[in-house]
């Protein structure tokens, strides 16, 4: 009964552990570098949480009631030593925590593209969020699939991302840096994953009824296992293009996983074009290009109504 009593100063930690325990076990340079920024913060604020909470019970025990030998000040009113410490120290960390913030910030941009030593070639993946699954377009291979990502293991990985209904998040903790999902945008992410594993990946921003299932797989592998099963995929039937994507972009909760061994040239622009007039600008050139859309229909529903 003893050892149980000792653990209760730890149960705080535990509840939040389903928070942050894909966060502290990073499988890429970026998820890597963002833990450490994460756990350098967390020392640095500890430097004022603690003292405090140590010098609350130690002035509390101090000056009780029954402490008849404690100092009694009635006419105290100031302390330079006390206001250079009040005032001296959180402005030293409020400007180290700005530095680090606004260092990790530029150096950890999403947009900026990796490199290995020896120079591997990116893998482009297109993301579409949708109610309430993930679709992942391989422009390059000409495949798709719809709540599995699988990748090839150190890698660079190159995401365009946009959305087919309401704004949401795309995630994976464990490689690192959470990006936003817009319809009629497109953002950026550029992640590494640098051992295989079953990586939980998510929409970390509520969309509606059926977002506590708007989970997918991250499958990380080597390149001989991702290349057998890019073949497996490429040996199925189902088609993706203009005519069957609004089926699959239909609203779907706990939605399983699909593959897809055909895609239609650049319908991830056409996804993106449908909420700009069918105009999408090509981020090499600047030009405004007329793009077919990928769906005549109208944005599917989210659900916030009931």
């Amino acid at each position: 009964m003893k050892k149980l009593w000792r653990l209760l100063p730890a149960l705080p930690a535990l509840m939040l552990s389903g928070c942050t325990v894909d966060l502290l076990q990073p499988r890429g340079p970026i998820a890597e570098m963002n833990r450490d920024v994460m756990l350098a913060e967390f020392a640095i604020m500890m430097c004022i949480v603690v003292p405090t909470c140590i010098a609350t019970l130690y002035f509390a025990w101090k000056y009780r009631a029954s402490n008849t030998e404690a100092e009694y000040l009635p006419t105290w009113d100031h302390s330079t030593k006390i206001e250079y410490v009040v005032w001296g120290v959180p402005t030293v960390l409020i400007v180290l925590l700005g530095a680090i913030s606004w260092w990790s910030t530029h150096a950890f941009d999403p947009y900026r593209p990796l490199q290995t030593a020896d120079n591997v070639k990116p893998l482009n993946v297109q993301v579409v969020a949708l109610d309430w699954k993930w679709m992942f377009i391989y422009p390059d291979l000409g495949i798709a699939t719809i709540n599995q990502l699988d990748v090839p293991t150190n890698t660079p990985l190159n995401f365009q991302i946009t959305s087919d209904t309401v704004m949401t998040s795309f995630f994976v903790p464990r490689l690192g840096s959470m990006v936003y999902a817009m319809p009629g945008q497109q953002t950026q992410l550029h992640l590494l994953a640098s051992a295989p594993g079953d990586y939980l990946g998510e929409a970390s921003h509520f969309s509606g009824r059926g977002f506590s299932d708007m989970n997918f797989r991250t499958l990380a592998m080597s390149s001989d296992q991702f290349n057998s099963w890019v073949e497996k995929v490429k040996g199925g039937e189902e088609s993706l293009d203009n005519t069957t994507y609004p089926k699959y972009a239909a609203p779907q909760e706990a939605a399983p996983v699909q593959y897809f061994a055909h895609v239609q040239p650049e319908l991830f622009d056409g996804i993106v074009a449908k909420y700009n007039n069918g105009m999408m600008v090509d981020k090499t050139t600047g030009k405004v290009m007329h793009m077919q859309s990928a769906s005549n229909a109208a944005p599917s529903d989210t659900g916030m109504k009931e």
